[in-house]
């Protein structure tokens, strides 16, 4: 008898301690999607891309390195009559002061690309603030112009980096169709690939400078896309100032559409 008595306190016991836990991961896992929803609506996104229906897209150029192909694009550009983007670091801007005036007396947009091109997900906020000001501070010099567009080196941010560089009356700009031409090893088709193959109404298309490829392939690219009905702005252009709303994947939208 106590055997038995023994026996049934043992699954009392062990019922009980199921329900519990049920219970226990129960409210877990509702506290645990709260969480979740409200980290996604706190996000701070850059624009990754537009929403359009035309057919339409940019063109962007990270500046970071050497210069030498710079003319090259900018006569492919011109004889395409499409206007670009050209995200430049503020010591290449001071490394290459001509070439910073050429480009923007063509008509392109001059944006920022932090000043001296480090990671600035990985740094406090002054150092964050720093690197945004001193370099819109180079190019406006340099240019004569505001500076109201500003991407992340490497496209690391966080909240606070897009924070800081609205505050400092700029637009986080990323992308989502990357060329990968700065990858070694990639193949001039591949490159071509990723661009015709990928690209949408309203994309945001990066390319880098001072690669053995972008400058060469760029006439290919164009005309292709050309070809396909598509037309391309710089970013300012591209972009909504006002009533509009970022979604979950970094698109922008008009508000009430």
């Amino acid at each position: 008898m106590r055997i038995y008595v023994f026996k049934l306190k043992n699954v009392i016991i062990c019922i009980s301690l199921v329900i519990l836990c049920t219970i226990i991961f129960s409210l877990i896992g509702i506290t645990g999607i709260k969480a979740i929803g409200v980290a996604a609506i706190s996000r701070d996104l850059p624009i990754y891309s537009v929403e359009t229906k035309e057919k339409k897209a940019s063109i962007t150029f990270d500046c970071a390195w050497g210069a030498d192909d710079i003319p090259s694009i900018l006569d492919t550009l011109e004889k395409e009559n499409v206007k670009a983007t050209f995200f430049i670091v503020g010591l290449w801007a001071e490394k290459f002061p001509e070439t910073v005036k050429l480009i923007a007396n063509k008509g392109h947009d001059i944006a920022n690309h932090s000043y001296s091109h480090i990671r600035l997900g990985a740094v406090d906020n002054q150092r964050i603030k720093e690197e945004i000001v001193k370099c819109n501070q180079v190019l406006e010099k340099l240019t004569g112009n505001k500076v109201e567009l500003f991407r992340a080196p490497y496209g690391d941010y966080n909240n606070s980096v897009v924070a800081i560089a609205r505050k400092e009356g700029c637009y986080t700009i990323q992308w989502n169709l990357d060329s990968l031409d700065w990858r070694p090893n990639i193949t001039q088709e591949e490159i071509i690939n990723r661009v015709t193959k990928r690209i949408e109404p309203g994309s945001i298309i990066l390319f880098h400078n001072d690669t053995p490829h972008t400058a060469k392939l760029l006439p290919a690219i164009i005309a292709t896309l050309k070809k396909e009905g598509y037309s391309f702005v710089p970013v300012s252009e591209l972009i909504m100032r006002d009533n509009y709303y970022i979604d979950n994947e970094g698109r922008q939208k008009r508000k009430g559409l």
